[in-house]
């Protein structure tokens, strides 16, 4: 697939969920489009829901087909599902960076309805990797995250090499938390590509954005996992 420029293809990365219309990832795909940009969605898996190879295959199967250089931007299960998948094939796809939000912590037990430490298991979802990422990632954490800890969030941050940036009280930044779209999405997208020119293609240093950093409430965001 040939490109008449070096813009970055986007290519989302959804967690366990079908398509929904009013998520953030979905108007975002939709806004970015609209302005030209290119932008790829990995599609909802049909077999094998829950299993992580699954997931990773699928993700692998979007990126080979992209001639040049692509940015993620996951949410949820898709954060696991990025950082699996660049343990695996980074040689393959040149990635200028990782937009990595609202992590879940799997290696915890999820609310009721959510799937269990032991299915996770079986699924090869954990252990979570914790190597540094081969390229630059901003991870975005809620304070009020049913699937996750701002903590550990910021764990996750240090160990793959990312920023963290906080989000304040957005729930896991989705349709069934109140929200839909996301504006501040795209200026997160906006400095990962700035930061991969800046440091020549270098993951930038970790830094984070705490509670002193202007939270984003629901007037900034935009049912799934």
């Amino acid at each position: 697939m040939s490109r008449t420029n070096t813009e970055p293809v986007v290519v989302i990365v959804p967690g366990l969920r079908d398509h929904v219309e009013e998520h953030w990832q979905t108007l975002l795909a939709d806004r970015l489009t609209e302005a030209g940009r290119t932008v790829r969605t990995v599609p909802p898996l049909t077999a094998d829901r829950l299993s992580c190879e699954a997931g990773v295959a699928a993700l692998d199967k979007v990126l080979v087909q992209i001639a040049g250089p692509v940015v993620l931007v996951a949410h949820s299960a898709g954060v696991i599902t990025t950082v699996h998948w660049s343990r695996r094939h980074p040689a393959q796809v040149q990635v200028r960076g990782a937009l990595l939000v609202t992590p879940p912590d799997f290696e915890q037990p999820l609310p009721e309805g959510y799937p269990t430490i032991g299915v996770l298991d079986e699924n090869g979802w954990i252990p979570v990797p914790r190597s540094p990422l081969p390229f630059p990632g901003i991870v975005a954490a809620s304070s009020n995250d049913p699937l996750g800890t701002v903590e550990r969030s910021a764990e996750l941050a240090r160990t793959w090499g990312g920023r963290l940036v906080e989000l304040g009280a957005v729930g896991h930044l989705n349709p069934a938390s109140g929200h839909g779209p996301w504006p501040r999405a795209e200026e997160l997208l906006s400095e990962l590509e700035h930061s991969y020119l800046r440091h020549g293609g270098a993951p930038s240093p970790p830094a984070d954005d705490g509670p002193g950093a202007a939270p984003t409430g629901p007037a900034d965001v935009g049912t799934d996992g």
